[in-house]
C-alpha cells in the first residue's frame, strides 16, 4: 500500500493568524487549559499544530486549537497539509479519537510518572490522577480515569457551563458537598 504524504510545508506562524475550524467539535475546559499552560511553561512547544491552506491563502486549524488560543501572540510551529474539505473533515473527526484508542501499560506509565517532577499545580494534579488510575481507557476524553470513592452520587448533565454553575451553586447553598466535573 502506498501512503500519501500530505504535509506540504512546515512554518512558524503567529497563532492569531490561524483560523479556527468552524467544525471543530472539541471543547476545552478550564482544567485542560491550566494543564496545557503548565506544560507549555515548563516544556514549551514540542509538537506542531496542523493546518490546511484555504483558497484565499489563509491557514485553517485542524488540530491545535487550544494551543493557538493559549498563545495567540506567539510564533507557533505548524504543518501545512494539502487536504480538501472532505479530507479535512475526516481528519478533524478522527485524529483525537484514534489516538484515544491506544491502551495503557500501567506499569510502564507508573515508572515514567515516578521520574517526572513539576512545579505546576495543575500538572501535578493531572500526573497524580494518572498514577492513581488503574486504567487509562477513557475513550475520546483521552484523560486518565479518576477514582471515585464508593458513596451515593448524582451526575447531572448540563447543556452549558452557565447551567452547570447554577446547579452547582444551588446544591452547595443547600449544604451539599459538590464539585464541578467536565466530561
Amino acid at each position: 500500500m502506498k501512503i500519501r504524504d500530505r504535509i506540504i510545508d512546515f512554518r512558524r506562524v503567529s497563532a492569531n493568524l490561524l483560523l479556527p475550524n468552524p467544525k471543530n467539535w472539541r471543547v476545552h475546559n478550564n482544567r485542560q487549559r491550566n494543564i496545557l499552560k503548565g506544560v507549555l511553561a515548563e516544556i514549551g512547544y514540542a509538537d506542531a499544530l496542523l493546518v490546511r491552506k484555504l483558497p484565499d491563502g489563509t491557514l485553517q486549524l485542524l488540530d491545535g486549537h487550544l494551543r493557538a488560543e493559549t498563545t495567540p501572540n506567539q510564533q507557533v510551529p505548524v504543518l501545512v497539509l494539502d487536504l480538501n474539505d472532505t479530507e479535512a473533515d475526516k481528519l478533524l473527526a478522527t485524529l483525537d479519537p484514534l489516538a484515544a484508542l491506544a491502551e495503557t501499560d500501567q506499569t510502564m506509565l507508573d515508572d515514567l510518572l515516578a521520574q517526572i517532577e513539576t512545579e505546576n499545580v495543575a500538572v501535578q494534579e493531572f500526573l497524580r490522577n494518572m498514577t492513581d488510575s488503574s486504567s487509562n481507557d477513557c475513550g475520546s476524553a483521552n484523560i486518565p480515569e479518576m477514582k471515585i470513592p464508593e458513596m451515593y452520587q448524582i451526575l447531572v448533565t448540563c447543556e452549558e457551563e452557565a447551567e452547570q454553575r447554577e446547579v452547582f451553586e444551588q446544591l452547595t447553598a443547600a449544604g451539599k458537598n459538590c464539585r464541578l466535573v467536565n466530561l
